[in-house]
């Protein structure tokens, strides 16, 4: 792994875990709960932009999986389209597999409590819907999946990276669908060796998400839920 992969990842954790010491920094203030939230929200926003800038900078614009039979600009669009309905589709037969199996579909944990960090603080829309995808992204297809690729095959690659991406999401009742998205991901990289593909996918997937919560009633969201696992 070449050093500028390890700086994108080093300024991947660093946004991460900053939050933690910007809020230890801000105990001798006496601030009010919702004047230290947000002031940790709007750190979290700055230093992930900050990350996104500082990733971009450190990547090379010839490292690709493949620098040979690159997807025209044309067959990008196609795939990042593919990408995303294959997403929907991945998640929509991991939780009808799911349901046979438990006899019910839970809401994702992970996804609630993000939901209501972003109706409390609609800035953390950017990280949820744009920022975070394209450093996940980075790190475990471009960096990751990529690295693993080059060394073994598609299959070995796709596991070790799949699962890491799954287990670092933190909700092992849904890790099956973490997992499938990342396979997903990894598989429209592959085929169009491009890494906006699965960037602009995820963002896509994303964005979906945090619309159908936010302006979506909860019944109206457990019907498109039941209808898009059987889609």
């Amino acid at each position: 792994m070449t050093k500028r992969y390890l700086g994108i990842i080093f300024t991947y954790l660093f946004a991460q875990l900053s939050p933690v010491l910007v809020a230890k920094l801000l105990l001798p203030f006496d601030l009010d709960a919702d004047s230290h939230n947000q002031i940790i929200m709007n750190w979290q926003v700055f230093i992930f932009l900050v990350a996104v800038f500082v990733s971009i900078l450190l990547l090379n614009k010839k490292d690709q999986i493949s620098d040979q039979s690159r997807s025209s600009d044309t067959m990008t669009f196609v795939w990042i389209v593919i990408g995303f309905f294959m997403a929907l589709f991945g998640q929509a037969l991991g939780n009808l597999l799911y349901m046979l199996i438990f006899g019910s579909v839970e809401q994702s944990q992970n996804t609630a409590q993000i939901m209501e960090i972003a109706r409390a603080y609609p800035i953390f829309i950017i990280i949820v819907a744009i920022v975070g995808p394209i450093l996940e992204e980075i790190i475990f297809r471009k960096i990751i999946f990529g690295e693993l690729y080059k060394r073994s095959n598609f299959w070995i690659a796709g596991v070790i990276s799949g699962l890491i991406f799954a287990v670092i999401h933190n909700d092992f009742t849904h890790i099956h669908l973490y997992f499938i998205m990342a396979f997903v991901f990894a598989f429209v990289y592959v085929k169009s060796k491009r890494i906006i593909v699965p960037i602009m996918a995820h963002v896509l997937m994303n964005t979906f998400v945090v619309i159908v919560q936010l302006t979506l009633p909860p019944n109206v969201i457990e019907q498109v839920n039941f209808i898009q696992m059987f889609l």
